[in-house]
């Protein structure tokens, strides 16, 4: 007797799976498929929406813009487009692999790139900086005595009187009309 219910219950058991174990159906391809290539852009689009909303969600708010039209918009495709693409790709796991790997990829050069420029950015304002305490430290250098002329403030002066003579219509007093400069 116990026997005969143990095969009930395996067989029962059997007939359940059997039932519940059902050929999973996959995504059709879609006829407006979107190719790989423009694919892995529009991703890589999403996932830099993704950091910039999680670096200040507020900015990106308070821009107006809506992230998700703007990319439909760019690269010419729609919400429901984009969703059948990304179903059909997800059951081609080989393939949508792929494409992830290459905007993992993408990321990681952008993010290479972006920081060889903060690097040579900080280069830069270091480099003038240091341009700045050395003048600093010139122009200390260079005093003026009370006994020296300071060349600088003498040539100075006599330009802007050569400035003056060549921008006034009158002559100042002591000077001719032919030893005036001319434009």
């Amino acid at each position: 007797m116990i026997v005969k219910i143990k095969h009930k219950v395996i067989f029962l058991i059997l007939i359940f799976l059997s039932v519940s174990c059902q050929d999973l159906k996959k995504t059709e391809k879609p006829v407006d498929l979107i190719p790989e290539d423009k694919m892995i852009d529009v991703l890589t689009e999403i996932a830099l929406l993704h950091a910039a909303r999680t670096y200040n969600k507020n900015k990106l708010e308070n821009t107006g813009i809506q992230p998700y039209e703007y990319i439909y918009r760019r690269y010419n495709i729609d919400s429901l487009q984009f969703k059948r693409s990304n179903n059909y790709y997800t059951d081609q796991y080989s393939q949508y692999e792929r494409i992830y790997d290459s905007v993992k990829l993408r990321l990681q050069m952008m993010k290479t790139r972006l920081d060889s420029l903060r690097d040579r950015e900080v280069r830069i304002e270091d480099s003038i900086k240091l341009a700045r305490k050395d003048s600093i430290r010139a122009l200390d250098s260079i005093k003026v005595g009370p006994g020296k002329i300071d060349s600088l403030k003498i040539n100075r002066k006599v330009r802007l009187k050569e400035d003056l003579i060549k921008d006034s219509l009158i002559a100042p007093p002591g000077i001719n009309e032919t030893s005036r400069p001319r434009n």
